[in-house]
């Protein structure tokens, strides 16, 4: 992107520079959030069984193969990114996301082709995960690239905010299809196609902004210099320090961040006993909560700093999130679930607004997109997508109390690491091209 592009005063421009940058996060997680949401309308389609456990069951095993890879993901279209320029790898990101949601909204019942029904399922989990591990690291690094030095906070807070904006579309679609448009047999017949439809239908609008996308100026100065000769990973393997701070960063947030979109919705249905519509409404305000923070505190993290935003995670985390939790388990009022989890995202945006910059801010432009997207694909891989699966499983055993401090000990040992680590806000590596 060009510096005059940078100084233009005219806000319409930096608000289009940051939508495009981060509208594919909002396109992944509408893709994400839709398949669990409308699992159980399909899964009866790919997965014939009496025993609707069973059924569920295997689309979260799908659901899981995503997951699995994303580092490759992440490794993939980072390599693209630090090579070929960030907007080819964030056009290929969500083209794939775009090929992922129409193979699911298109493909046979397993009553029409038999077990190819579930193996394209397969296939367009696969792709979608591949897609979900690779635009992370290249919209963190174009969002951090694009900003000048003193709100970068700001601009790649809004990399959070698409992707809870992508929840928040999800449960909408869900609740205008369940109370407006459809009755639940129509639903589980063929309404449950309608969301991938709409995912597809976002996906293209996304790479068609994307093809006029402006290259950064970091990569162009970058490009200038000797091409590496060295592969992606190799070279990623010249930061070991780097790497393990984005690992150990990245744990406690990725789970309280999982625990407290993906498995609460669970938790409150499940464990609070709240009926599907009242916590369909708890999510939906939570979240929308949670987005108006994370542009705050972006902007708070430019004043001060990345690393007090940070400990105050750690800090508020490992003490107040068995309280919360064990709280929202007893409580009975849909209100006071509300201000609850509310008083979680208080200190969870702690995290979630700038964990994007600090990971861009700690490589350097040649081997930035790949130290972003890999290290923290496995660790979201082992933290983040399995919270979830952990704290039903001690639910199932009669000791759900214990995934509360299993969490809060995850948090706190993340803790250790933003107390040892550099502010990367005052130690940038920004500058740095090699």
């Amino acid at each position: 992107m060009t510096q005059a592009y940078l100084d233009m005063p005219d806000a319409k421009r930096r608000i289009k520079a940051i939508f495009i940058g981060s509208m594919g996060n909002l396109v992944e997680w509408y893709d994400f959030y839709a398949y669990t949401a409308f699992a159980l309308y399909f899964a009866p389609a790919f997965f014939p069984s009496h025993d609707p456990v069973v059924q569920q069951l295997n689309a979260a095993t799908l659901f899981a193969a995503g997951f699995i890879v994303r580092p490759l993901g992440g490794w993939l279209f980072g390599h693209l990114a630090d090579r070929h320029g960030r907007r080819l790898s964030l056009m290929v990101s969500v083209g794939m996301m775009c090929v992922g949601s129409l193979i699911i909204a298109v493909t046979p019942t397993y009553a029409s082709i038999g077990l190819a029904a579930p193996a394209l399922l397969a296939l367009a989990r696969v792709i979608e995960g591949l897609s979900l591990g690779g635009e992370y690291g290249a919209s963190a690094t174009y969002l951090t690239e694009i900003a000048d030095p003193d709100h970068r906070g700001f601009y790649s807070s809004f990399q959070y905010v698409t992707l809870i904006g992508g929840q928040l579309c999800a449960i909408l679609v869900l609740l205008l299809l369940q109370n407006v448009f459809l009755t639940h047999e129509q639903l589980v017949a063929w309404g449950w196609r309608i969301p991938f439809v709409i995912g597809a239908m976002l996906a293209i609008i996304t790479a068609l902004m994307r093809r006029d996308m402006p290259e950064t100026d970091s990569y162009k100065e970058a490009q200038k210099a000797a091409k590496p000769q060295t592969s992606s990973l190799r070279g990623l393997l010249q930061y070991p320090r780097e790497v393990a701070i984005v690992v150990g960063l990245t744990a406690g947030g990725t789970a309280a961040f999982y625990t407290f979109t993906t498995y609460m919705q669970t938790f409150v249905r499940q464990t609070s006993g709240f009926s599907d519509i009242v916590t369909t409404y708890i999510i939906a305000a939570s979240l929308i909560f949670a987005l108006i923070l994370q542009p705050v505190y972006g902007a708070l993290s430019d004043k001060v700093g990345r690393k007090p935003l940070l400990v105050f995670f750690g800090v508020a985390g490992a003490a107040l999130t068995v309280p919360i939790l064990m709280t929202l388990s007893h409580t009975r009022s849909p209100f006071i679930a509300f201000l609850l989890i509310c008083g979680a995202w208080v200190f969870t945006a702690g995290y979630t607004s700038i964990n994007a910059v600090v990971k861009a801010e700690l490589f350097p432009t040649n081997i930035r997109a790949t130290g972003v997207a890999v290290p923290y694909a496995i660790t979201v891989s082992i933290f983040g997508g399995t919270a979830p699966a952990i704290a039903l499983f001690f639910k199932q055993q009669g000791h759900e109390e214990w995934f509360y401090y299993y969490l809060a000990g995850i948090i706190f040992l993340s803790l250790l690491v933003y107390a040892t680590m550099r502010d990367t806000k005052h130690r940038s590596a920004m500058h740095r091209h090699a």
